[in-house]
């Protein structure tokens, strides 16, 4: 099983806020099947302010490559991620075209 921690800002706006919360609420079958087949087997996503993190836990076969090559076929997952974006700001160091920034794991306690 691997991990990943990623991070994401949304626009500092508390309507804006409060209508991503509560689409992700109700998050269209389509996105919950799409995220599962490709091998994430748990995601949560935690606010504070406008700052958003997500905890992903998938197979060891899954790979952000793999899962946007599939979502770039699938005209629902793109649906989705174009009324996200109205709600998304990039953070100022992610790469052209990144919304999610994979976060470095700099300590543990296990």
């Amino acid at each position: 099983m691997k991990t990943y921690c990623l991070a994401l800002d949304l626009k500092d706006d508390p309507k804006l806020i409060d209508a991503y919360e509560k689409h992700h609420q109700e998050v269209w079958p389509e996105i919950l099947n799409s995220i599962k087949s490709s091998g994430i087997t748990s995601m949560k996503i935690y606010r504070t302010g406008n700052r958003l993190f997500m905890i992903i836990n998938a197979s060891e076969d899954f790979s952000f490559e793999k899962k946007g090559e599939m979502d770039n076929k699938n005209p629902i997952v793109e649906k989705w991620e174009a009324l996200m974006d109205q709600y998304q700001q990039r953070l100022p160091w992610a790469s052209s075209g990144v919304k999610w920034v994979l976060m470095d794991e700099i300590f543990s306690l296990d």
